[in-house]
């Protein structure tokens, strides 16, 4: 047994994403066993079109992609193509990766890995819930079997970017996150206001993204349209969600501040569907099932993020 840490990674590749697994392929603590697909950011062909491209940009072909839900549990959800592009990867219309996805679908794949790597697993969600969902109701007994779940999603003070309360990968499948912050006796989140709070530098960025380098090239690319969006919306710095919840993955110890608490998900608000509620105050009894990143090392963060595109 090796004694890296396996690492698998649930994701719906965007722009965010892709600089998230950009930094797990260039860590060598951990094993990469296996990329676990949906849609969200954009439609699942997209999204393991661009897994697939990802790490044949990044000469991970050894990582297995696969193939999981299309849609939400439920109900249908708006798709982020106005951030990402039409197909999450800016619209530069790179040439597709030569291997195609595994046969297997990916909540089978998360239960199969779940207990090849029993007791030792990092499981990280950077997108929907919606695989770890369906894995969930095919066999209720897996996070027993998980040594660390993080989760990128929430807004922790109701402060959403997808509307005035919610967080884009909550909001996309609320029942699926429903269903995982139930069944998790514990997880990491990372949500949309520390992301907020860890902002870098567009000018910082764009020096990054200048090195020689086939990942800083090819991220250079698809990221032009997202980062010229946040530009316009956000202001000087560019803010990626993904790669803030890898860091705290990767290197936990970069925390500086965390705070435990009871989370659960709003399925019906007229105005608040999809929202993570936290009982700051424990009000209603129900045990802590989450550890809330509210602030992390920002040399570290950044650091992580130059290495990842070889900018250092």
């Amino acid at each position: 047994m090796t004694d890296k840490i396996p690492l698998l990674i649930d994701t719906d590749p965007g722009v965010d994403d892709a600089l998230a697994l950009l930094m797990a392929f260039n860590d060598t603590r951990h094993a990469l066993v296996g990329l676990t697909i949906a849609a969200g950011n954009v439609g699942l062909d997209h999204t393991v079109r661009n897994a697939l491209k990802l790490c044949e940009v990044a000469g991970r072909e050894d990582v297995p992609v696969y193939a999981g839900c299309a849609e939400p549990l439920l109900h249908p959800a708006v798709d982020a193509a106005h951030v990402h592009g039409l197909d999450g990867f800016g619209d530069i219309g790179f040439e597709p990766a030569a291997r195609g996805a595994e046969a297997e679908h990916a909540a089978l794949a998360i239960l199969r890995l779940s207990h090849e790597h029993a007791g030792r697993l990092l499981l990280v969600a950077l997108g929907p819930l919606t695989n770890i969902a369906l894995a969930l109701k095919l066999d209720p007994s897996l996070p027993g079997r998980v040594h660390r779940f993080v989760v990128m999603g929430g807004a922790v003070t109701a402060h959403g970017n997808i509307t005035a309360a919610a967080e884009f990968n909550i909001a996309f499948d609320p029942e699926a996150a429903h269903v995982v912050f139930q069944a998790f006796p514990r997880l990491d989140l990372a949500d949309w206001e520390a992301v907020i709070a860890h902002g870098f530098l567009h000018t910082r960025a764009a020096t990054w993204l200048q090195a020689e380098s086939s990942r800083a090239r090819f991220y250079d690319r698809i990221s032009m349209k997202t980062r010229n969006w946040s530009a316009d919306s956000r202001g000087e710095r560019w803010h990626s969600a993904d790669a803030l919840a890898m860091a705290y993955a990767l290197e936990p110890d970069g925390a500086q501040e965390l705070a435990e608490r009871p989370v659960a998900i709003e399925l019906a608000g007229t105005l608040t569907r999809g929202a993570t509620i936290v009982d700051w105050n424990r009000q209603h009894g129900r045990p802590d099932n989450a550890r809330l990143l509210m602030r992390y090392d920002q040399q570290r963060f950044e650091t992580l993020v130059q290495a990842a595109l070889a900018a250092i």
